[in-house]
């Protein structure tokens, strides 16, 4: 393989660098990816949700084949105080209309499946086997370094996640900060389908995505996730690494914290653990996006720092597979061009930002900041438990002016926001 040149080498076989193998393959080029993990999805986790969006456009109608768990057709959000939620439930019919869709999924069945799709197509895996360094000639990236063999490319994609340490060997990424990326740990809980659907209320096939914030991180900067499977449950926590420091819980702790929630220990209840898990996300919004594109190389999903988190809502699939749909395009005009240099490859970066990808990114620029805010996780879960304990427990002491509370906490809140 040492003699082989090929048009791309793809570094990571996700969700990202498995849509780019697709799409070059389908373009008649030789596109090698290579994966740490022994099969694509073996080393990925995610909290399990994915935008179907993205993807729709790829392959027309995926969910038809791919294996996905259960259409999310029920949203919810919860505040936690350590004995109470507060509760906001979203059912609308617009979930289940077609470019609108969102699945549960599991990543190491998704994402292998997604690479079988590629290897169909052409696209070479080898799997086991971990880049050490890319060759540089001249400023250029020429290919990569995998133990003692040396495999030469026109291109490099480098979709190998949020801590890409090749990206940092070459100096297209810095370091992350600590209040830069996150810590997530799930647990996979199996529970029969009927009892899933019996307990969160859901039809045959139809799921739930649920967003916690507030006891579930014992008041730190994060929040807790729940998403229904086919016959297991995705729970976990998200906190900041620089939220860890210095804290007693730990996040195996925090995890269990939510699983004995009131709200969520009676629909757990007799449940086998079947995985854990835990996960590097980053966090920084717009700003941590690093540079995208150099000689000979492009940065693709995580490695390029897409994702997405409002608290209520957490994306990052969905922005990996259109950023490994436009590296694939970039590169397919760059083999027709025969030029691989960073003025050809620009167009990646204008493709992205005309795309929902970029505008999406720079439309919540600075949110991450709000969600800085301790308050969020310590005072409004309790405000939001008295206001509504207000409203709608009754003691025979008479009733209470709400407006007194809801008037002060809405000028305070804007005042803060604003600040």
């Amino acid at each position: 393989m040492g003699e082989d040149k090929f048009d791309v080498i793809i570094v990571g076989g996700g969700l990202a660098g498995s849509t780019a193998a697709y799409i070059l393959a389908q373009e008649g080029m030789e596109v090698l990816v290579i994966e740490r993990g022994n099969y694509s999805g073996s080393k990925n986790m995610t909290g399990g949700r994915l935008y179907g969006h993205s993807l729709e456009k790829i392959i027309p109608e995926f969910a038809k084949e791919a294996p996905v768990e259960r259409r999310i057709s029920k949203e919810r959000f919860s505040l936690l105080t350590k004995d109470s939620a507060v509760t906001l439930e979203y059912a609308g019919a617009k979930t289940g209309t077609p470019g609108c869709e969102s699945y549960s999924v599991l990543r190491a069945g998704f994402d292998r499946w997604l690479a079988e799709k590629a290897e169909e197509e052409g696209a070479m895996y080898i799997y086991g086997i971990r880049v050490d360094d890319l060759i540089v000639r001249d400023g250029r990236v020429c290919g990569v370094i995998a133990g003692d063999e040396e495999m030469e490319s026109d291109l490099v994609i480098l979709a190998d996640g949020v801590n890409s340490l090749l990206a940092q060997k070459i100096g297209m990424k810095k370091e992350l900060l600590p209040s830069q990326s996150a810590v997530g740990a799930k647990e996979i809980i199996q529970l029969d389908a009927a009892t899933i659907e019996q307990r969160f209320q859901l039809n045959p096939g139809e799921g739930l995505a649920w967003i916690f914030q507030g006891d579930c991180t014992d008041g730190r900067i994060g929040d807790g996730f729940l998403y229904t499977n086919k016959d297991t449950v995705s729970l976990g926590v998200l906190t900041t690494i620089e939220d860890i420091d210095g804290k007693e819980t730990t996040i195996p702790q925090l995890v269990d914290r939510l699983k004995n929630h009131p709200a969520v220990k009676p629909l757990i209840e007799g449940g086998k653990l079947v995985e854990y898990s835990a996960h590097l996300v980053p966090e920084g919004g717009y700003s941590m996006v690093p540079t995208l594109y150099r000689d000979g190389v492009l940065l693709a999903g995580d490695a390029a720092s897409l994702v997405i988190n409002l608290g209520f809502m957490i994306r990052g699939m969905d922005l990996a597979i259109e950023s490994g749909r436009l590296a694939a395009q970039t590169a397919a005009a760059a083999k027709e061009k025969g030029d691989f240099s960073a003025d050809t490859l620009a167009s990646y970066q204008q493709a992205l930002e005309d795309s929902f990808v970029m505008k999406d990114l720079k439309f919540y620029d600075g949110y991450e900041k709000v969600m800085e805010d301790r308050r969020l996780y310590q005072d409004c879960p309790a405000k939001a438990d008295r206001l509504f304990a207000d409203l709608f427990v009754v003691d025979g002491s008479g009733a209470k002016d709400i407006s007194k509370k809801i008037v002060p906490d809405l000028i305070e809140g804007l005042e803060n926001y604003n600040s």
